[in-house]
């Protein structure tokens, strides 16, 4: 483990990563690389396919020691070998929008044959590709809670607040008042710091939009969507509440 920390801080491993990065980020940001991130999924598509091609491979050499299954091993390999390429391209992709220490433990695994003891750092121990918003129910108590006063929130610019533990940000957009937790589910940027355009809130660490009327993701690399409160005014004063709490 002490040897993999370190691989986290090899700055001499940055060349190959920059050079990795430019050449994942020639697939632009858009649809294509929306589906690469498994927006439309939900959660990261790489694992996936990842999962898909390990298992038709294992499978296939299984069956290939079987007597008799010799087409049903050639069909599984097949199967692996047209699951990698989405798979090698899904990571590439997903790799390329984390911070410096991902992507130096990516560049090892690349380079390295320990695969799945590097997958499993950068998944658990890195939280590469995690929920980084997944916490929230429940670290916030169920009910109405007190935000700010209605007048200090000014149309079209994000707004930082603490309920809590948990910071959130609250957006006027065409006179309707929405509220999302401020840190981004991709990698925790501070979403109150983006730009709020055409009823979306850009990430400014990597880009990811949400829509602030439901916390859906619009663009990635985000999968997850962001919580989104529930918002009442009373007496002049937001408050806010975030269904399933607790």
């Amino acid at each position: 483990m002490r040897l993999i920390d370190r691989l986290e801080h090899a700055t001499g491993l940055d060349p190959l990563v920059q050079a990795g990065q430019r050449a994942a980020r020639l697939v632009r940001p858009g649809r294509i690389r929306d589906v690469l991130h498994g927006i439309w999924l939900g959660h990261p598509l790489h694992p996936l396919l990842a999962q898909a091609a390990t298992g038709a491979w294992l499978s296939a050499g299984v069956l290939d020691c079987s007597p008799g299954q010799e087409e049903a091993a050639r069909l599984l390999t097949a199967v692996g070998l047209a699951a990698a390429g989405p798979a090698a391209l899904a990571g590439a992709a997903d790799w390329s929008e984390q911070h410096e220490q991902q992507m130096r433990v990516g560049v090892g695994l690349a380079s390295l044959s320990g695969a799945g003891l590097l997958g499993g750092h950068l998944a658990f121990r890195l939280a590469g590709g995690a929920n980084h918003a997944e916490e929230v129910p429940h670290l916030i108590k169920p009910g109405w809670h007190y935000l700010m006063k209605s007048a200090e929130l000014p149309e079209g610019k994000p707004v930082r607040q603490q309920v809590g533990e948990i910071p959130v940000v609250a957006v006027r957009a065409r006179g309707e008042v929405y509220v999302l937790a401020d840190r981004c589910s991709h990698m925790s940027g501070s979403l109150s710091d983006g730009d709020l355009d055409g009823g979306c809130l850009t990430c400014p660490w990597h880009g990811s939009m949400f829509r602030v009327e439901d916390g859906s993701v619009a663009r990635g690399p985000a999968t997850a969507p962001q919580p989104t409160f529930q918002v009442r005014e009373v007496g002049g004063a937001l408050q806010i509440m975030l269904p399933g709490a607790g």
